[in-house]
């Protein structure tokens, strides 16, 4: 029987494996989180008692379904939580559980790694206090701590004005949730949005939810910088009538929309191809998540596409799996869920139009600007070792020269800001300017640990 690996224990990760034990297959799944459903569907620790159906809203019923499932699951699958995978090396994990290494072998990989936010840095942003969206979200599911008291939720995103609704709902004060994408462009991504109704009305609920509140919503506007000594007081903007508006607050939630997380992928060999709409390099797949012989990835660590999206694309994933084992498969109900997948995938680019990644505020960031928070790079020290550069500017050109997403993060934060930096430079093309290649270990180890694994 093959050896068949899932990383990830999201909606995708679960929807693959459920699909899986159907064909009396046992999966190995491994997730980096102590306790699965990913970070939209993330559980609090066992001793909080947090009120899960109101923090989930209109998301309670399918959170709680969907853990009732994974717990079905549990005794057909060979689950691995707080388990790391670091490196891949040909059919081979690299893995980090309890402080120990291991390895292990697959024959079928399928990697649901899930998304992060997408950060565009501005002056002030390393101030304590200042957290990305979905850091923020995962602090009040997982601690049912608030970032702060009186909170700005600050962006281009959907999801700010759900994360400031779980706020509200938990006792926290909003103080604006400033959006940098004119209402004009949303109105425009109209057609695109409809493609799923239902999201789309949920995410109008959420907006309206937060006029009738009293919070204020502002579209169109320029950051300018979050203020503090020691920590952050105040967030200061550019409305759209150019007018600068400073909002007291003691913490800052920032998020530009949601990026794969692509290191896996691109370590276990994906192709990668640029998407000018979403301005990432993204992994190459075929209508069933194959990326390579072996290799099959999955839900957002692929494509942005939301939960519902990532469970289908787990499913059909799994269905590729089993296809290429040589067995059987029920054609319609793969192209039910490649349908699904495709619907709700061309919803989300609406989504990235509507609510735009700010590559031009991004290009005229101050010098000052600190790019690299792990590093202690500016953004004009990036600047000028491009300009002493003699041939073809490029991201990891820049990276070897500065060694801005050589830390901890490892590009994760900085990487796409520095690769509309390097982009402006190549004439604001974003594919010319490359990407920043995976590189082990994903994330931060021991080197005891490396050598136990090697």
């Amino acid at each position: 029987m093959a050896d068949i690996v899932i990383v990830g224990a999201g909606p995708a990760g679960i929807g693959a494996a459920e699909v899986l034990c159907a064909e009396d297959l046992k999966p190995v799944l491994i997730d980096e989180g102590a306790r699965a459903g990913g970070q939209g569907y993330r559980r609090p620790a066992e001793n909080l008692a947090l009120d899960m159906n109101r923090l989930m809203g209109s998301e309670a019923t399918k959170y709680a379904s969907l853990h009732r499932r994974f717990q079905a699951l549990l005794p057909r699958i060979d689950y691995r939580p707080g388990t790391l995978v670091w490196a891949i090396d040909g059919n081979t994990l690299h893995l980090l559980r309890d402080g120990r290494a291991e390895t292990l072998a697959f024959d079928k990989l399928l990697i649901a790694t899930g998304a992060m936010d997408r950060i565009a840095p501005l002056p002030g942003w390393t101030l304590p206090g200042v957290f990305t969206l979905g850091g923020a979200q995962a602090v009040l599911k997982d601690q049912g701590c608030l970032i702060g008291n009186r909170v700005a939720f600050l962006g281009s995103s959907p999801l700010l004005a759900l994360a400031a609704k779980q706020y509200r709902d938990m006792g926290a004060e909003i103080a604006v949730i400033a959006d940098t994408t004119p209402f004009a462009a949303k109105a425009a991504a109209t057609p695109a949005l409809l493609r799923a109704p239902r999201t789309l009305f949920r995410g109008l609920w959420y907006m309206g939810a937060s006029l009738r509140a009293g919070t204020e919503m502002l579209h169109g506007v320029t950051p300018v910088a979050v203020e503090g000594s020691t920590h952050v007081e105040a967030l200061v903007l550019r409305d759209a009538r150019g007018r600068e508006r400073r909002f007291a607050c003691d913490a800052v939630a920032l998020g530009y929309g949601l990026k794969p997380e692509t290191q896996l992928a691109d370590l276990a060999g994906a192709a990668f191809v640029y998407d000018a709409d979403f301005r990432l390099f993204l992994p190459r797949i075929d209508g069933m998540g194959r990326a390579r012989p072996g290799l099959y990835l999955a839900g957002d660590g692929v494509r942005i596409g939301g939960a519902d999206a990532a469970e289908a694309s787990g499913a059909l994933a799994a269905h590729a799996i089993i296809a290429d084992l040589g067995r059987a498969q029920d054609i319609e109900a793969t192209r039910a869920l490649a349908r699904q997948v495709q619907r709700l995938r061309g919803f989300q680019r609406g989504l990235a139009r509507a609510f735009a990644w700010p590559k031009t505020q991004i290009a005229a960031l101050p010098d000052a600007v600190m790019l690299c928070r792990c590093e202690n790079v500016t953004v004009g020290e990036v600047r000028a070792a491009m300009a002493k550069e003699l041939g073809p500017v490029e991201v990891n050109r820049v990276k070897a020269m500065t060694r801005c997403g050589m830390g901890r993060c490892q590009g994760r934060v900085c990487g796409p800001a520095l690769q509309e930096i390097v982009a402006a430079k190549a004439g604001g093309d974003g594919a010319a300017a490359g990407r920043l290649r995976g590189q082990a270990p994903v994330k931060p180890i021991a080197l005891a640990a490396a050598g136990d694994g090697a």
